[in-house]
């Protein structure tokens, strides 16, 4: 399968791992661009969660792990970053190179620019404006790897039909067990559609390996107060005086 893709740009930083950082073929984390820090990621039955503050731009870091190119498709609120269409890994995404990182900052609008990704109210998320509310709250990455170069002399072997069955239900399978219920609730956060800044990409070709990407990459977001209602968050018990048998010596008049 071949498609045309968007490419990392040599110039971008590599960034050092991180202990908030989720996957294993590529290190994902959420960067506050105001806080100027990687949000914590918090393990609740065995989802990923991140508190996001209303207003703060953010960005989303990809670390290659492979020793090989590997191609991420990201989706943001159920929204392909690159196209802007509702999000299928089937989609193009982004190129990095072995051991390269890469800051997603925004909605790609163009090989040169992006519109920067903001955690907002619900209403006025990018999905929610065009229409596509039901997966708000969200960030997905789906990694491939590409496909290895065959021998000179080797031809190319025919996939058997019950395979592609397989990996249509593999793939059918995975994308029903990354979108729990998740109730709706009137400060839930989305991710808006921000001002126009710039981000230099060029465009390359890539060749997957596979049809079914190597790992599925999900974390949830949302408000750090609803997070603490979902019980995502814990907040440690508030320690409370006990109430003194002999607080004084005489009766005071009431108040």
């Amino acid at each position: 399968m071949k498609n045309l893709i968007i490419a990392a740009a040599l110039a971008a930083s590599l960034l050092s791992a991180s202990a908030h950082a989720v996957g294993r073929s590529a290190d994902i984390t959420v960067y506050d661009r105001v806080q100027q820090r990687i949000l914590p990621v918090y393990l609740h039955e065995g989802r990923h969660y991140v508190a996001g503050q209303p207003g703060n731009e953010y960005e989303v870091r990809i670390r290659n792990r492979q020793h090989s190119d590997m191609l991420a498709v990201v989706a943001v609120d159920g929204v392909n970053a690159l196209s802007g269409d509702t999000a299928d890994w089937e989609q193009g995404g982004y190129v990095l190179g072995p051991q390269q990182a890469y800051a997603l900052k925004g909605w790609r609008k163009s090989l040169d620019r992006i519109a920067a990704f903001y955690f907002t109210a619900l209403p006025d998320s990018y999905a929610a404006r065009t229409g596509r509310p039901d997966h708000v709250g969200v960030i997905g990455v789906a990694i491939f790897r590409r496909k290895p170069e065959p021998p000179a002399a080797a031809l190319p072997q025919p996939v058997p039909r019950a395979a592609e069955s397989a990996g249509q239900a593999m793939a059918d399978s995975a994308s029903r067990a990354e979108a729990p219920a998740m109730a709706q609730k009137p400060a839930r956060l989305g991710t808006g559609h921000g001002r126009s800044e710039r981000s230099v990409v060029t465009m390359t070709e890539f060749e997957r390996a596979s049809s079914v990407p190597a790992e599925v990459i999900t974390i949830y977001y949302d408000s750090h107060s609803n997070l603490v209602a979902q019980g995502v968050i814990r907040l440690p018990p508030v320690a409370r005086p006990l109430p003194l048998p002999f607080p004084g010596r005489f009766v005071p008049d009431p108040s």
